[in-house]
């Protein structure tokens, strides 16, 4: 009779903890559960949480990635410090002069484009982007020449105010 009062599908430990049913058709899992969840909502709301649950995946994956890279940056440092500082004499001139190289040929470089830019657009070639120099330049060309109009009335009858002899 004491069989009766416990449930049949709960078997015992010996020291008395329940354990789980025996694996097959759990329908009580929490996974389950949650796709069960997802099917039985609107195609709509399930693509959402769908989306939801891919990001949160890639993004713990990608938050993984990231520390595994800061951790080993950092122990790499720490390893080759020594080696580093020993060094430094010669790594701060080196650095210094590849500074310096890529800032004079980079300046040249960009130099060189300009000029060639210029050379072109003023010999009528037409380069890429001249067309909106040609747009800017008529629109400063406009509101200078309405300033002015607008100025010169404007002082014009000022200074017949000013001296309403001259």
């Amino acid at each position: 009779m004491a069989d009766r009062t416990s449930p049949s599908h709960i078997q015992q430990r010996p020291y008395g903890s329940p354990i789980a049913p025996p694996r097959g058709n759990n329908i009580n899992h929490p996974i389950a559960s949650f796709l069960r969840q997802l099917q039985s909502q609107s195609p709509e709301h399930s693509r959402q949480r769908f989306g939801l649950l891919a990001f949160f995946i890639s993004g713990g994956i990608l938050l993984l990635l990231t520390g595994i890279t800061v951790t080993a940056f950092v122990l790499g440092f720490i390893a080759f410090l020594p080696i580093i500082i020993i060094s430094s004499p010669i790594w701060i001139p080196l650095f210094l002069l590849v500074t310096g190289f890529l800032s004079v040929a980079g300046f040249l470089f960009s130099t060189a484009i300009v000029m060639s830019w210029m050379y072109r657009y003023f010999k009528g070639m037409h380069p890429v982007g001249s067309e909106q120099v040609d747009y800017a330049r008529s629109r400063i060309y406009d509101t200078a020449a309405h300033v002015k109009d607008y100025a010169g009335g404007y002082f014009h009858g000022k200074l017949k105010d000013a001296a309403p002899g001259a």
